[in-house]
């Protein structure tokens, strides 16, 4: 099995490394390890083979030999998402990042049921879906933000791709082209409201668009939003 982690700090050939107490746990106690044992650790500069050349119960240090990958063109899909429970928010979290966005924004709107994320345990669980899914950067994860400082402060140099769940027009490729970023934003559950509505179709960045006939949970819904873009992107 091929063990990937996340290294934010600088890595380079040849070099050496002691390890975090929450990575040294996991090679010592999980994943039991030994020295001479190879892994691969990765951060946006690329990714990097590695040996373990000591380990006792509560240190690690590894030598990094070689770099096997390096750092392909970043996705442009963002996601700017309603906040909802738990247990949903986690699933948006990690199916996000396995879809390969570079952003996603928490969103507290009107009929928004939950008013802070955890951005730690958030951060974690991303590392984890990054590191599951064979890429090389984390989606950055933003301060909570109200929707209309974020609808204020929106990149109009960036399209905001608008699910709603009145909208009949199919998403299409020119939709997406020629943009910094393509910004996905989903509604709480209930949707937005009346006035939230008219504020966002107002912005001059937004395109609406239908997802579905069906009234969709906000974890599917990002997961079929991103898919969508993605998979127009590929033919773009």
């Amino acid at each position: 099995m091929n063990i990937r982690l996340y290294h934010p700090d600088s890595i380079l050939e040849n070099n050496t490394s002691l390890l975090s107490k929450e990575h040294t746990h996991y090679i010592v106690n999980v994943m039991r390890l030994k020295r001479g044992s190879n892994l691969n650790f990765f951060n946006k500069n690329g990714e990097w083979k590695s040996e373990i050349i000591f380990l006792n119960k509560d240190r690690v240090e590894v030598r990094f030999l070689e770099k096997i990958k390096k750092t392909k063109n970043l996705s442009k899909t963002e996601i700017a998402i309603c906040l909802i429970k738990k247990n949903p928010m986690d699933t948006i979290l990690q199916k996000a990042t396995e879809l390969g966005v570079k952003k996603i924004i928490p969103i507290v709107s009107e009929r928004t049921e939950v008013k802070e994320l955890n951005i730690d345990r958030a951060k974690k669980i991303v590392i984890e879906a990054t590191e599951q899914s064979n890429q090389l950067v984390p989606p950055e994860i933003t301060k909570v933000i109200k929707l209309k400082d974020f609808l204020k402060t929106f990149d109009k140099t960036s399209k905001l791709l608008f699910a709603d769940v009145n909208s009949k027009d199919n998403l299409k490729i020119d939709d997406l082209k020629n943009f910094k970023s393509l910004c996905i934003l989903i509604g709480p559950e209930g949707d937005f409201s009346p006035l939230e509505r008219e504020s966002i179709l107002q912005n001059s960045a937004v395109k609406p668009f239908t997802l579905s006939r069906n009234i969709l949970r906000s974890d599917t819904a990002v997961i079929s939003a991103i898919s969508l873009v993605n998979f127009i992107n590929n033919f773009n």
